[in-house]
């Protein structure tokens, strides 16, 4: 038999001075506050991708997968002057083009899914960005998160909820979904977000991700819902 001096007693009263879990209501009763509360401390939120027309932003989106905003804003300054129609893309050398959006990484992949999407604008829609979520599906290298950019941003159509990153950490800390996938995670968004707010209800939520709710150091202390947060301090 061994004498090791350890307690013997159950560890389970240790637990006794833990502090509780606070009770949060369900999502669909503080959805509203959530959404008021950061409408006014983020009034001004909008696509950071800088462009003129839905073009650019589809391109612009495009390349800003795994890459900052603020890295694509300065490859489609440049680029932008120099291809100014689906046109001009799809006919542009891809081994030129390559090196063009070099900086904003997976830039191969990223010249064959602008280029591909530029010639099936040009083959299929006159050279137009169409302006429905089959339709723009249905391009090389546009998926339903680039659709729903364009869609909300340029065309001012509420056809889903940008799932980013940014929305994706917050809906999880704020327990609006328990989802990994973004695709889950949206459709959990869109059943109890307004639809007539889905556009800048992602906007917001990107604005308060990189100024309040970083992934590694969350400003919980200025934060305008940390009191209907479940992962905030108590």
């Amino acid at each position: 038999m061994s004498h090791t001096g350890r307690s013997t007693k159950p560890r389970a009263k240790a637990a006794r001075g833990a502090p509780k879990r606070r009770a949060f209501p369900p999502a669909t009763q503080r959805i509203g506050t959530i959404i008021e509360r950061l409408f006014a401390r983020f009034p001004e939120a909008q696509c950071a991708l800088a462009h003129q027309d839905p073009l650019q932003l589809l391109v612009a989106t495009i390349l800003s997968a795994q890459c900052t905003d603020v890295r694509v804003n300065m490859v489609t300054r440049e680029l932008f002057r120099k291809y100014r129609t689906a046109g001009d893309y799809a006919a542009a050398d891809p081994a030129v083009f390559e090196q063009e959006i070099r900086s904003t990484g997976f830039f191969r992949t990223k010249t064959k899914s602008i280029l591909g999407m530029a010639q099936a604008l040009v083959e299929r829609h006159g050279g137009t960005v169409p302006d429905t979520m089959e339709a723009l599906t249905a391009l090389p290298g546009v998926g339903r998160k680039t659709a729903n950019v364009v869609l909300g941003t340029a065309f001012g159509k509420n056809e889903g909820v940008v799932v980013d990153t940014h929305v994706a950490r917050i809906a999880g800390r704020l327990r609006l979904s328990k989802q990994d996938d973004p695709v889950r995670i949206e459709q959990d968004l869109m059943a109890i977000v307004p639809r007539a707010e889905w556009t800048q209800f992602s906007h917001t939520l990107i604005h308060h991700g990189r100024e309040i709710c970083d992934a590694r150091k969350p400003k919980c202390e200025i934060c305008p819902v940390a009191d209907l947060c479940p992962s905030a301090p108590a």
